[in-house]
């Protein structure tokens, strides 16, 4: 089991040095991006129950729900609860969108250093020039993949909030 899990450190350390200092900004990306992910779903699935049977228990025990002063209450408390259970989205967004720009960095950097290198030696040397291709098709791909896997959390988790609003709005009815 020891093996298996050194071997496992030895193929990422090997990977981030194939593709090169972009690649670490990508990574600290991916898992800030990941925290923000099962923060939400940690919430979807555990905080978010207390919060709105909280929520519906205020309104429950007023005894006026049909006042305009009692509307806006109601307004009030769908507005902050609305504000609770979108939290952090907009930054798990922001981390889908920054992860292929953050790839295209890494091909950049990448197509420079072959550049560098053809120039140093003279254009001639094929496997120098490999290196570098490989150094920016791999940030390229890592920031793909971190995008994929962002946009279907972000899907998942905005599915979720549309369906808690809704729910929460049923919930806090208003008398008529």
């Amino acid at each position: 089991m020891f093996f298996a899990i050194s071997e496992a450190f030895s193929s990422i350390r090997d990977f981030m040095e194939a593709g090169g200092s972009v690649l670490w900004l990508i990574a600290i990306l991916v898992f800030f991006m990941w925290a923000m992910i099962f923060e939400r779903i940690w919430y979807f699935s555990h905080g978010h129950e207390y919060y709105v049977s909280d929520l519906a228990s205020k309104w429950n025990n007023r005894t006026d729900k049909t006042s305009w002063h009692a509307l806006q209450i109601r307004e009030k408390m769908l507005s902050q609860a609305k504000v609770a259970i979108n939290q952090n989205l907009t930054i798990i967004q922001t981390c889908v969108v920054l992860a292929p720009l953050f790839g295209l960095l890494g091909t950049v950097t990448g197509m420079i250093e072959v550049f560098q290198v053809m120039a140093f030696n003279g254009g001639g040397d094929a496997r120098a020039m490999a290196g570098g291709v490989s150094k920016a098709t791999l940030p390229t791909m890592a920031g793909m993949v971190v995008a994929l896997s962002g946009v279907f959390a972000s899907i998942y988790l905005s599915s979720a909030s549309d369906r808690h609003t809704n729910d929460l709005r049923e919930l806090i009815k208003r008398d008529l």
